[in-house]
């Protein structure tokens, strides 16, 4: 992934959710930024107070299995024997200020747009859904309406239908 262009589309797709916070993992990071991901996490622990808990979280062994059964993560042995660190979008961003390459800045404007992008796109999908509600609750205001006129005019076929009287004079003998 040596490209100067990097994609958001290639990065949204490593964006998950843990723990209700949209994050990458390490893993994904280092190869991202080209580095190896012992290196990643070295400058994380030497740099802790940079990445508070609402920054970068471990991942504990149930949270790896799920990663692992939706096949997000290959197996545990991908891992390459610790759990994955996840960074939130605060915690990619402090990376490129400890990282320090131009690759960093290359990559963490790339993640930031990502993002961005995804933000934008979940907002949209709230946005959509909002109006739909209120458009099916419209149309159910009408539903009923609607159901009403169609009754009143099959009564007034049926009415049609009846026989009627005669109306006129009576022939008299």
């Amino acid at each position: 992934m040596s490209s100067n262009r990097i994609s958001t589309e290639i990065i949204s797709n490593k964006i998950l959710l843990i723990r209700g916070q949209k994050v990458m993992l390490d893993k994904e990071l280092a190869l991202l930024y080209e580095v190896k991901p012992i290196a990643l996490r070295q400058q994380v622990s030497r740099n802790k107070e940079r990445f508070p808990k609402d920054f970068c979280f471990q991942l504990n062994d149930d949270e790896v299995d799920l990663l692992v059964s939706q096949s997000v993560i290959p197996s545990k042995s991908a891992l390459g024997g610790h759990n994955p660190y996840a960074f939130t979008e605060q915690g990619v961003a402090m990376l490129s200020s400890v990282l320090r390459s131009k690759r960093a800045i290359l990559v963490n404007v790339a993640i930031m747009r990502a993002f961005v992008s995804l933000r934008e796109t979940l907002s949209l999908h709230k946005e959509l859904a909002v109006k739909l509600r209120e458009l099916e609750q419209k149309v159910g205001g009408h539903e009923n309406a609607i159901q009403e006129i169609f009754r009143v005019l099959e009564w007034l076929r049926k009415e049609e239908e009846k026989p009627k009287g005669k109306i006129g004079f009576l022939d008299l003998p």
